[in-house]
């Protein structure tokens, strides 16, 4: 069945390459500046969240600009997808009813033009390197193979949520306000080495127990490995942890098992949902 649908998703990447152009340049039509706000977009937002959390409230972070972008730019990636995967079937009712499409482009469509805007993002990153000095080492010969195992993990989420959303439609609006302790669960603006000392310091007192409570939730987040990743490659200039890596890329892979499972299950009723 996997193989297969890896088939099929091949067979028809000309009609995913079209749906992905179509959708970027849906996205920005009628504005001024067009694929400029690819740019600005992140920019703007680094730039509040370092206004406050370099300035109002200071991490005491040397270039936190830099460690912040690191993190926020794969998890804006990760987020949009996220949540525009999981409306994808039902928004695309109009192609599912279709006899020959494969709706799992869909989900696809959504994790491919996030990415795109990712990569474009990400040269505001590089600049930020380059200004504040921070080491260019071959670590960042690493970042295909971090990005790779978003990719997989963003395709897995895509295609389980898609299709539950289609029968169970409260999961998009869950989705929407949980990715928002998600954010705060992942160590994208505040060192992930602050979360383990206070974690340290509850344990060590009369509350161990609630220590380690604390640190679990951020420890066992699956996207932590990746945020880590990223700021490895981009601020500290180091190669990231392989064997985190390979926990997440297994999990990635098993996520997809299930997501193309469910997917499945759900496929022949997606006509009469939508």
């Amino acid at each position: 069945m996997y193989l297969s649908q890896l088939q099929e998703l091949y067979h028809y990447r000309s009609l995913t390459w079209n749906l992905v152009a179509r959708e970027l340049k849906a996205r920005y039509r009628g504005s001024v500046l067009g694929f400029l706000w690819s740019f600005l977009n992140p920019l703007l937002l680094m730039s509040v969240y370092t206004l406050v959390f370099s300035v109002y409230m200071r991490w005491g972070m040397e270039d936190h600009v830099v460690y912040l972008g690191s993190g926020l730019l794969p998890w804006l990636w990760f987020s949009s997808s996220l949540l525009d995967s999981s409306g994808s079937i039902i928004g695309g009712g109009n192609l599912i009813k279709k006899v020959l499409f494969p709706a799992e482009v869909l989900p696809l469509v959504v994790v491919f033009s996030n990415f795109f805007n990712f990569l474009f993002s990400l040269p505001i990153l590089f600049l930020f390197v380059l200004v504040f000095q921070r080491p260019i080492t071959p670590a960042f010969l690493a970042l295909p193979f971090v990005i790779m195992i978003q990719m997989v993990l963003l395709f897995g989420l895509g295609l389980l949520f898609s299709a539950l959303c289609v029968h169970f439609r409260d999961i998009q609006h869950i989705l929407g306000n949980f990715l928002t302790l998600w954010f705060f669960l992942t160590p994208v603006i505040y060192p992930y080495k602050n979360i383990e000392d206070l974690g340290k310091i509850i344990a060590a007192g009369e509350h161990p127990v609630l220590g380690e409570l604390l640190v679990l939730p951020v420890k066992c987040n699956p996207v932590t490995p990746l945020a880590l990743a990223y700021q490895n490659i981009f601020y500290h200039g180091k190669f990231p942890n392989f064997g985190q890596l390979a926990v997440i890329a297994a999990l990635a892979i098993l996520i997809y098992l299930l997501g193309a499972s469910v997917f499945e299950r759900y496929r022949v009723m997606f006509a009469e949902e939508v």
